[in-house]
Parts: C-alpha cells; structure tokens; sequence
C-alpha cells in the first residue's frame, strides 16, 4: 500500500472515539442488571448474545474481531429496536498452550543461560514433508501451518516469539511462570477490546482454571452433575502416544509437531485373490489384504485398481482376527497401538515385499462395480503418510484419474512393470459422485481445465484436488448406492459405518503430520484410558436433534453443517494430565480439558459480577461471598428452577434470590456468534451440554447460532510470516474503530471466507468524515435550506426512498446480514441524498435533510456507534444514540419510488445520447450544440414487442424462470407476426432478461403503473439543468415516425435534440459588492423570466437562488445602455419585466422584442438582473 498523505481526518475520529468511550465507561452505559419482577423494563424483551471466549496467549487479532463483530453489531441493533441487552466477555486460560510456552521459557532458560544465547539455524520453519495424496477435508481454521507458526513465522525459540511481542528479557523471564500469562494478556484484551467500542458489561468478565476459584467451582459442579447423569465416562481414546516414553506425548513434550493431533482415516480392506505371490505362500488359506487409509470412504463406489509404489518396502503382518494385512512397516507400527494388530504395540511381520512384488494381484474391493481390480504402479506415493497403499478412484481424485491416464495411453510404461492390458484397459472412470459445475467425473474435468498432461505435474494436481475436493464435500450429490441423492457432508460417516459393520473397513488414526518427542521418537496414535463425554448416545442425540429446529441459524448450510455434525460424533476425551484448567472432581490427576469446560459457562456470565464484579479472578468479592460458600446445592439453587434453597449455606436468601433471578432474567442465550470451524465441536458441544444440565427445561436451551467465515485480509490469509497480518490495536490504531468496524461490516457475512481490503477501510474512514463534515455544513445553513410543505415530486420520493432503505436495513440488521445492512442503510442511504441533491432543482427541504440525518446516524450506528454518538450530540439531542430507538417509518410508497428512479434512468440515457450525438459531430465544423430537445413516451409497446413480452411472460411461469435461449428462440419462431422481425426478436428479449433481472417480473408488464409523461413534465426543470440545453418538449409516439416508435416502448422514453434559433444578450448586474458582474446568454422565442433566471443561474453559479432574480429592461434601449449610472438612484431610467412577460427575437434583425398585455418593446442588447 502507498503511505497516506495525512492524519488529520483519522485523528479527528480517534479523538472522538476516546470521548466517546470515556462517556459510555463514565454512565456506565453497557453494565445490565436484571430488571425487577414487574417492573416496565422487565416487560422488555431482552438479547443475551456471546461470543466464544478468546485465549489469553497473546494479543487478540484481527480475525477474532471480525467474528465477534457480529456480536456487536446485532446487540447494538437490538438495543435500538427496545430490548435490553446483555453482552458479556470472558477470557479463556484453559489447556495445553499457556503451560508449554511457559516450559519452554523454562527449558531455554536451562538450556541456553539468561538472556538465552541460541545456535543458528539454518531454517527453522517447520515444513511437511509429504502432502497426503488426498487433501484433508477439515476446519478451514487449520491450514498447512499450525496457529502458531502462523502467529510467530518463522520464529523456533519460544524466547524469539516473545521478543516479537516487544517484551524485553527481563519481562519474558516472568512468563517461565504460567501464572504471569494469567496476570499479563487478559488487561490488554480488556484494553484492546474496549478500543473498539463493544458494548459489553465488563463487570461480568473472568478468566477460567483454578487461577478463579468461583470458575473453578461452577466447572466442578458442572462435571458432577454431569457424571450423575451417565454423560461422563471413562474409556480408551485416540492421542498422541511416544511409544519410546511409553505415555501420551503432549504440546509440551514434543521437539516438533505442536498442535498436531490424531488424523482418522477409513482403512479400506481390499482381499487379496488367490494365487498369493511366493512370499505370501504361507498365508494360503488365511484372509489377506492390501489395507489402503483413506479420507474419503464416499467414493468407495468408484474403484477401478489399488496403487502401490513399485520401490516402497510393504510387510505382511498378523492382525487380531488372524487376517493378515499388507502396509507400510510405519503404519502397521501406529496400528499396533490401536488394538489392530495381534499382539498391543507389536507387529508380527510375516513378510517383507517390494512395491513391485505386488503389481498385478487380483483384489476383491469393497462397494466398487467391478467384479475384480488389480494393483498397478504409482510413481508420486509417499512412505510417511497413509499405509503406502492406495485405492483408485479416478472419476473424482484427479492424482487417480492422471495416473490411470498415464498407464493407459502408456505401453512401455505397463511393460516396465509387467502389467497386461487387461489389467488396465477395460477400466474406465465410474461416475459416482455429481459436483455443480465439474459434472459426474470431476476428475477429468478438472484435469482438463488445469491441462494435467501426466501424475508429475504435482502442482497443478495439488491445485486440482484442492479444488474438487472442498467444493465435492459440501455441494456433492452421491448418484449410487443406498444413498443416492444425498450430500456427500450428510452421508460420509454413513457409509464408513456401514462398511465397518460390515467388515470391509477398519478406523485407522495416524498423527495430522509427524511429530517427534524430546526423546527422538516419532509418535503414533494410540488408545489410551481418559475420561470422555459420551457425544452420540442415542437418546441424548435425539434430545439435540429435537431441538435443532428451533435453533435459528441463519444459514442452511449450517443447518446442514450441524446435522452432519450431530450424525457424525461420537465420544470426546474431556480430561488431560497436563496444562491448565480445572482438575476432574472424582480424579483429580486430570484436568478437564479447554473444549470440555467452556460448554454452558454461557450461565455463569449471568451472576458472576455479583460473585466477583470487578476482577477477572475472583479476587473482588463485592457482596462476600467466597468461593467455599459455593456448594452443589448453592449452584443447583441458582441454575436448576426446581431445586429447593439449600439447608447449609450462609449465603443470605435475598442473595441468593438475586443470584437466581439473574439466571431466569437473562437465559437463555439468545445468539452465540462464532467462526464456521466450530460447528463439529465446540458449538455441538455447547447444544448437547446445555440439553444435559438442563433436560426437563427447555427454555434455557440455545436460540441462536450464527456461524461466519474466517477473514482475509487484503485477499490472503493472514500469516505473521508474511506480514499480512494485523492485531486488533493495530488496526484500531491505523483505521480508527469506527472505520475499522465499517470494513469488518463490508466484508462480509456468509459461510464463505470474508475479506478485509485496507484500501476499503481507508475509503471508509474518509466517507465517514465526509458525512460527519457535511452534516456540520447543514447544521450551519440550516436556516436558509428550503422550509414550508415539502411536497415536490422529489421531496415525496426521497420521503419514501428513506422509509425504505430504513425498512431494508432493518431486515438486514435482524437477519444479521451486516454487509447488506452497511449497502442499504449507508450506501444506497447516502445516494438517495446525493439523487435527491442532485434533481431536486428547487433546493433540498430543510425537514427531509434533518429526517435524513436522524436515520443516517441511527441506522448506521449499531456499525459505527461512536461517530454516531458524536453527531447526536451536535444535533442537540438528549441522552446516548445507543439507547435510542429506531426510526419509524410509513408504508413505502413503491410507485412512488419507481417513477424516481424512472426519471433518473430517463436523465442518464438523455445525457449517454447527448454525449453520443456531440461526439459524432466533432469532425464537423461549426456544428453547434443542441439547445432544445423533444422526448418521446411510448404509452404502449408495439405489436410485435407486445407478443414477445406475452410469450416470455407465459415461458418464465411455466418454467419457474426463464428457459434456455434455443427454447425461447424456437417458440418465437413459431410466431407469424414475429416473422418479419426475427432479427430484432433476440435482443430485446435479452434486454428483457436483463431488465427480469434488475426489477422483477414487472419488467414483463405491458404497461407501466405510473404516468411517465406526467413524471417527466414536473422535472422538465430538472432535465433541462442536468443536459444543459435550453428547452424541452414532452410528447407521445402516437404523432411520431415509425423510426422513433421502434426506438420507443414504455418506460424507455426517446430524446430528440435541436438546434433553434437565438440572439445573444448582455446581462450586468448593477448592485455593488455583490460579486456578480455580466452574463452573455442566448435568448430564445418564447422566454420567459423564470427561463432566463435558470440559465443565467446555472452561468453563474454564485447565485443559489433563481427566485430572487430580477430582470429590468432600459426604458431607452440605445441610449440607456450608453449612459453613466446613477449612484443615488440605480433604477431611474429602468423598467421591471413582468414575470408573465414573453420575449420574442428576430434572428435576422438581431432583435429581442418584449410582448407583454401591452404594445411589444425593444430591449436592445443588454439587460440588468439583480438579486
């Protein structure tokens, strides 16, 4: 980006932001108590809005602030239509990452001396080795890169990563101590988040872990009563394991790796078919089979072979059933720990074979259409991820469909490995899978469209796969099996399931990428013992499936996200041995882990300003009580309706009432906003633990969901390493908050990644100025704006072009569509003032431009509240614009707005043919400009025009839209009176289509529903300043030629210009230090004052005012011209035309001749005019 060329203008709105803040902080404008039972306020309906609680490891950045945004901008929409709200903020410390990062601090300290000295390095960024052949359908939050090298870039040394942060040495060595986190990074959340502007009750803010014991006790509680209810359970469970160390191997213990976790694949069981290979002699007589890890069992039914890397080391080994598999010797030694093989983290080999002792076999796949496939060679397999084993499918895996291609058109290549035609030949792609816009065999298709000549092209095929692979997941429709016609998200862990029961599949689990511990060993993922949540259990799923419809979603590709989600999940480990966070309360050796406690603490925002208000850490006890007085029965009392007041508490009653009365008063929450890579975790956590702690009560279930895209900024993802990357305060700092919030409401709203574009929010800032400058300009001339009944054409439909755009952006507001809402109440607000302006030729009405700045600055102000808080003030008005209610408005007049909007299309193509017609005439000489034009308006359309719009009217309804243009074309053809005119039929039916698609099906309509002669006659003011000519006549195409009627239909009338005939007058203004001198106009026959008042008005653009133009004439017109001015009395010798005095001229004579009711006089050549 080029650097700015000043501040002033963002300093000038950082300034009023910091007043603003300070006011709001002041009256305590945001703190929401529950009101009294009875009361007026507590007849309100109230808005509970959270936001998933960030971790406090660092500052917050740009992307967390784009999702919680939308918190913002619907409490403050809410707030204006008269509920109360409650948005309340936490922070979060549970987990794995504060804890490590303190230990490395410790272990460089130990490991490097103080300041630590490192060794140099070559390259210290982690870098995958080897890309799994199929792409990973999974959390778009998750990229190549772990958050944390996304953060910190290429920075290895956790003591770099802080340095990064501005801290000195001296500072970072307090965070060896995890504690410090706790105490350094949740007051600058506060701080940065308060720089926003959020409106948030902060008196309700924690942090989470026993650094809060009231936290730590309402989790305790929770985990209970969640055992007691069987939701809590103890089994084995999928992790990270370092068999070497012979224990689970966590963030902390790994020397690479950190964030990586358990990968599940569906291990394909595909049967070997006798004869064995000589190696495989002695498995005669057992099962054997090639195992083969994919992600994406769905496509299954598309198997044409099996590949296999002809110089790849594969073994045969014994599994628990006695079948014997084939894999890579690194993937039988992950599955000896998951209770595949015979004998737990043993691998008994059998065998060990080349890739290429194999080629050739006969296998028996499961759910392919072929009765037999055969393994064949690939060139591009990797030993380091999967089994080494792989399953074709080329009809949807690009890498499957290149290989197969290159083995098929490829002789010498089948040769080399020993694979007979039969092999490979009659093997065709199978279409299994259909994908909007790549068709039943996406594979090929994308192939064709990268130009994919050969499996080495790996870049193009890695692009490919990315492609298909994402867009085959969410949008693909399964054409074969039993679930045909189903989405792929709906049906994917369906059909593993049924393969497992069936015996054709295996879950497999491999770690994401490789992980190594401190000992040197690469880890595998194991089964171990841990504490889990039953997620999935029949009956409770079904509770959370009963009550998914009542959830607003806001998006029914979330519904289906959730549905998926709740289809899919199963058990989930809720305890760790390390980190931080609240320890289990049955077996305290565990904590509970940081998606596992952050469920329901939704219900603990409701009454911890009274337990600890004030402190995140439950330091402050303002009503005193401690954290010991909060017992089972004391949280049961407060959460649980039913639940008696408990028999030993020493919390008086009245508190504890109050207490309760907060939790009924708010919950339950009405929206939860968070990014779309939450929805198969934390957000169906979040609905089945809520339906557990609270199962004979409903009404505190979750209401609403909203799941957004993640941020780009500036078309990239952000990333430390690339410097496209931006903290919160950063970009409150560069963009102000108001402006930052205006670009995070433009850019964007659905699942779909936003984007953030700093150009944008620098426009932005500068139109925010722009408004808050000019509302100043109209406060200082308020007074001399246009008053009295503001009842023009224009006024009236600028009236009602506010009344809608204030009812659109209320809908979008309340759909939380926040871009539409900045379009509709900004954008598209501030050009109905910039149409009005422009057309209305009388001046804008003083109670219209007030109405409009009332509007303005409410209905933008949930987005931009301090620059709104700002000029609410100016406007004199009483009390805080985040507590005013939104603007009421009157049924909207659409004919109204039609007929507006019909006068400035009319304006623009007059203007289009205007330019058009001066541009053809430049080559000529002495051409003059034209001064006059005629507009024609066609009352209907012609006849053939007229069947056209019949035909596509009756085609559109039988076809719920418009059909293919060979089917429109065809049915035209049909038509006898269209015949003659074939030629023209196509166009304007594809200005129809356009038209369709602008306004509606009333662009079918034979008639308009407004008089557009009417329309034009009362801005013919309007339309003869905005072409600059000096006349225009109205008339319809009835007394027109039959060119002009073709050029003519209703709503597009036709112009005319000409050139009539002037004699050139002289006006002086007499009046000293006026700042007017003279004007040379045309005077033409037929003028009047009011005419020549306009024209001379838009030549002189000082005078504001045409009204208050006088002209005079000399009684003596040669020689009053000649004669010295009179100081004394300036008027002697001059007469006043009469406003209904005509001019007639004599271009022949040169002569302008006054006729009046009385004799005609000359006026010579030179006139006066005075204001």
């Amino acid at each position: 980006m080029t650097a700015r060329k000043g501040t002033a203008k963002l300093n000038e709105l950082l300034d009023i932001e910091q007043f603003v803040q300070e006011s709001w902080k002041r009256d305590k404008v945001f703190e929401s108590d529950a009101p009294a039972l009875g009361s007026d306020e507590a007849k309100k309906n109230k808005f509970f809005v959270t936001f998933p609680y960030p971790y406090m490891n660092g500052r917050l950045h740009l992307g967390h602030t784009f999702s919680l945004s939308k918190c913002e901008f619907a409490s403050g929409f809410q707030r204006l239509i008269g509920k109360r709200c409650l948005f309340p903020f936490g922070l979060h410390c549970t987990g794995m990452p504060i804890k490590a990062c303190a230990d490395k601090l410790k272990n460089e300290i130990d490991d490097f001396g103080y300041p630590p000295k490192f060794p140099p390095e070559e390259d210290v960024e982690e870098v995958e080795k080897s890309p799994s052949t199929e792409p990973v359908v999974k959390d778009k939050a998750k990229g190549k890169k772990s958050k944390v090298a996304a953060k910190t870039g290429t920075l290895r040394y956790q003591w770099q990563i802080m340095k990064s942060l501005g801290l000195d040495d001296e500072e970072i060595k307090k965070f060896a101590d995890p504690s410090h986190w706790l105490k350094y990074f949740p007051p600058l959340a506060i701080k940065d988040l308060s720089s926003m502007g959020l409106k948030v009750d902060w008196r309700r803010t924690f942090i989470t872990t026993d650094a809060n014991p009231f936290y730590d006790s309402f989790v305790r509680w929770q985990f209970i009563r969640l055992k007691e209810r069987d939701r809590v359970q103890f089994g084995k469970r999928y992790t990270i394991y370092s068999p070497k160390d012979g224990q689970p191997c966590m963030d902390h213990d790994r020397s690479t790796g950190e964030g990586v976790g358990p990968q599940e694949y569906t291990l394909i069981k595909m049967k070997l078919v006798s004869p064995f290979p000589e190696k495989l002699k002695s498995c005669e007589g057992k099962s054997v089979f090639l195992v083969a890890a994919t992600l994406r069992p769905e496509t299954m039914y598309g198997q044409t072979n099996c590949w296999l890397h002809p110089t790849i080391k594969y073994i045969a080994f014994s599994v628990a059933n006695g079948d014997v598999f084939i894999s890579t010797r690194r993937s039988a030694r992950n599955m000896s720990f998951q209770g595949i093989t015979a004998n737990d983290s043993k691998v008994s080999v059998i065998a060990e074979l080349l890739g290429q002792e194999l080629l050739g076999l006969k296998l028996k796949a499961p759910l392919t259409s072929f009765d037999v496939i055969y393994t064949l060679p690939m060139l591009t397999i990797k030993e380091d991820k999967g089994t080494g084993v792989v399953t074709s499918v080329p009809s949807d895996s690009p890498d499957d469909f290149a290989a197969l291609r290159d083995l098929k058109n490829k002789k010498a290549l089948r040769e080399k490995y020993h694979v007979s035609d039969d092999m490979v030949l009659p093997y065709e792609p199978v279409p299994i899978i259909e994908i909007p816009g790549y068709g039943n065999l996406s594979a090929q298709n994308v192939c064709e469209k990268h130009k994919i000549q050969s499996q080495n092209d790996a870049d193009k095929l890695a692009e490919a796969k990315n492609e298909v692979y994402l867009k085959g997941f969410y949008e693909g429709i399964i054409l074969v099996g039993e679930h045909k016609g189903k989405l792929v998200l709906e049906v994917k862990k369906l059909i593993q399931r049924s393969m497992i029961e069936k015996g054709d599949a295996l879950i497999y689990m491999e770690p994401e990428r490789q992980v190594m511990s401190r000992s040197a060993d690469e880890c595998v993922v194991a089964l171990c013992d841990q504490w889990y949540l039953n997620y999935g259990e029949e009956n409770w799923k079904k509770e959370v499936l009963s009550h998914l419809p009542n959830v607003e979603l806001y998006s029914d590709e979330v519904r289906k996200n959730f549905g998926a989600s709740l289809d899919w999940l199963h058990e989930h480990a809720c305890s760790r041995s390390y980190g931080l966070g609240t320890k289990m309360p049955w077996d305290p050796q565990y904590l509970i882990e940081s998606l596992s406690d952050s469920t329901i603490y939704m219900a603990y925002y409701t009454v911890c300003h009274i337990l600890h208000g004030g402190s995140v850490d439950g330091s402050l006890r303002p009503f005193g009580i401690r954290p010991e007085d909060m017992s089972l029965g004391v949280w049961d009392y407060i959460f649980f309706k039913d639940s008696k007041f408990p028999d030993k508490t020493i919390i008086p009653k009245d508190l504890l009432d109050r207490l309760r009365h907060e939790f009924q008063s708010w919950y339950p929450v009405d929206l939860r906003v968070s990014g779309k890579d939450l929805v198969p975790n934390h957000l169906t956590y979040y609905l089945y633990c809520h339906v557990a702690m609270w199962p004979n009560d409903s009404t505190k279930w979750p209401r609403g969901i909203r799941a957004n895209g993640h941020l780009l900024l500036n078309s990239e993802k952000m990333s430390k390493s690339t410097g496209n990357f931006l903290t919160l305060s950063e970009a409150v700092a560069k963009f102000s908050a108001d402006g930052m919030r205006f670009s995070l409401a433009d850019a964007g709203d659905g699942i779909e990644d936003a984007n953030f574009v700093e150009a944008m929010a620098d426009a932005g800032i500068l139109r925010l100025y722009s408004y808050l400058e000019w509302v100043k300009e109209m406060m200082a001339i308020k007074d001399t704006l246009r008053s009295g009944a503001a009842d023009t054409f224009c006024d009236q439909v600028f009236a009602s072009e506010m009344d809608k755009g204030i009812q659109d952006t209320y809908a979008s507001y309340e759909r939380m569509s926040f871009k539409e809402a900045l379009r509709t109440g900004f954008f598209e607000y501030q050009a109905i003032r910039d149409k009005y302006r422009e057309v209305e030729i009388e001046g804008m009405h003083r109670d219209l431009v007030f109405r409009f700045i009332d509007t303005q600055t409410l209905i933008l102000s949930p987005i931009c509240p301090h620059l709104c808080e700002h000029i609410w003030k100016l406007l004199g008005k009483t009390g805080y614009i985040v507590n005013a209610k939104w603007p009421e408005t009157r049924p909207v007049n659409e004919i109204l707005i039609r007929s507006g909007q019909y006068l400035v299309d009319a304006a623009h193509e007059f203007r289009i043919r205007l330019k058009a017609l001066q541009q053809s005439k430049k080559k000529a000489a002495d051409v003059e400009k034209p001064t006059h034009g005629t507009v024609w308006v066609a009352m209907t359309y012609p006849p053939w025009q007229s069947l056209v719009l019949t035909k596509l009217k009756t085609l559109y309804e039988g076809n719920n839209g418009f059909p293919d243009n060979k089917v429109i074309s065809t049915e035209m053809g049909k038509q006898d009176l269209l015949k003659k005119y074939m030629k023209k039929v196509m166009p304007f039916v594809m200005l129809v289509k356009e038209n369709v698609a602008k306004n509606g099906l009333k662009a079918l309509d034979l008639t308009l529903d407004f008089d557009e002669r009417l329309v034009l006659e009362k801005n013919l003011s309007y339309l003869v300043n905005t072409l600059e000519i000096e006349g225009i006549d109205i008339k319809t195409t009835e007394s027109a030629d039959e060119k002009i009627k073709e050029e003519c239909c209703p709503g597009k009338p036709f112009i005319v210009y000409r050139v009539e005939p002037s004699v050139s007058i002289r006006l002086i203004n007499p009046q000293p230090c006026s700042g007017l001198f003279q004007a040379n106009l045309p005077i033409f026959d037929g003028d009047s004052v009011a005419k020549i008042s306009s024209r001379l008005r838009r030549n002189c653009k000082q005078i504001k005012d045409g009204k208050r133009i006088k002209l005079l004439r000399y009684e003596d017109p040669i020689l009053g011209p000649r004669r010295l001015p009179n100081l004394d009395n300036p008027f002697a010798g001059k007469v006043e035309i009469g406003d209904d005095d005509v001019l007639a001229v004599d271009t022949g004579a040169k002569k302008i001749v006054l006729k009046g009711n009385k004799v005609a006089n000359d006026l010579g050549l030179q006139l006066l005019y005075v204001i």
